[in-house]
């Protein structure tokens, strides 16, 4: 995949926090004022939230990523796709979108003395027990969902949604159409097993706006105090994603040998094998020895040759004076 230039940090937090606001606007409007109208039906939210997310992810993913989401945030940093202040910037700026859509819808809901704003604000805020949407349901017959299930819904549901983001996104946070429409897919799939538990929190930012906007409106179960379920399971979800990226990393990495582990014979071969230059100096070195060998071994006989002739000479001359 081809690298692309990355945003300056200011424009991509700005998009973080434009993004989270529309995105959370979308979800809490058709959870508040579409549940009236629509009643609340399970394959209605799903729809929904998986096109609110794909939607918002599409205008904002060629800026930063289009991440939205604490949770994928913190698995983006933790596998070394964002860096740490960009991380912090993002969730900061994710969170007070969050709470700006919340307090907008809340200050819009229409109310009277028959119809008080936790009427509408139940379907959307996210809780268990007596704070989950199912809640009024569930008491007919005496049961409840419990912590222990909203917990692991919460963090089996978060990761569908982290494991997809972070499959789609590029080393550097870069997006595709790919990512976009995996992402509808994956908050949508995540919707329809978490909302009838939770009311289908999937996000911590999103959870923490509707709580805030909604903590003095009477509801039957304070969300303030079951929001940090909302954090912990999707963030423990992204460190699990997280983990299993790295380890995964670790084992197709393949391993670079050392000097000590390459065979004997190449480094044998390494060490004897001259250069260019060294071999012709070796070489006209040798040139030269033996040439003055040949030449000593020349004078050599020149002078066993006169010897011999004046040996002969004198010999010579002995037999001609007897």
């Amino acid at each position: 995949m081809e690298e692309t230039k990355q945003q300056p940090l200011a424009l991509r937090v700005c998009a973080e926090l434009a993004g989270s606001f529309l995105l959370c606007f979308a979800i809490y409007a058709f959870s508040t004022w579409g549940s009236a109208v629509y009643g609340i039906n399970i394959v209605f939210f799903a729809l929904a939230t998986g096109l609110a997310y794909a939607a918002v992810t599409a205008i904002f993913s060629r800026v930063s990523g289009g991440q939205l989401n604490p949770a994928i945030t913190v698995a983006s940093v933790l596998v070394s796709k964002t860096k740490i202040l960009d991380g912090i910037l993002y969730v900061i700026a994710q969170v007070i979108g969050a709470i700006a859509a919340g307090f907008a819808v809340v200050k819009l809901l229409p109310t009277s003395e028959q119809v008080a704003a936790k009427v509408w604000l139940t379907p959307a805020v996210n809780g268990f027990e007596n704070g989950s949407v199912s809640y009024s349901l569930l008491t007919q017959y005496g049961i409840t969902f419990s912590i222990t299930l909203a917990i692991v819904v919460e963090i089996v549901a978060s990761l569908i949604v982290v494991a997809t983001a972070m499959s789609s996104l590029g080393d550097h946070d870069e997006s595709s159409d790919r990512h976009v429409i995996a992402m509808g897919l994956a908050y949508g799939l995540a919707t329809a097993i978490s909302y009838p538990v939770t009311g289908a929190g999937l996000n911590p930012a999103r959870s923490t706006g509707i709580a805030l906007a909604a903590m003095n409106e009477g509801l039957t179960q304070n969300p303030l105090q079951q929001l940090w379920v909302f954090w912990i399971s999707p963030v423990l979800a992204a460190a699990v994603v997280a983990l299993v990226m790295i380890i995964a990393q670790m084992m197709t990495t393949p391993k670079v040998p050392a000097a000590a582990d390459l065979p004997q014979t190449d480094a044998d071969a390494n060490a004897d094998t001259l250069d260019d230059g060294e071999f012709f100096d070796q070489a006209a070195s040798s040139d030269g020895d033996s040439a003055e060998k040949d030449v000593a071994e020349e004078s050599k006989e020149a002078e066993v040759g006169n010897q011999q002739a004046d040996s002969q000479g004198d010999a010579d001359e002995g037999v001609e004076r007897h």
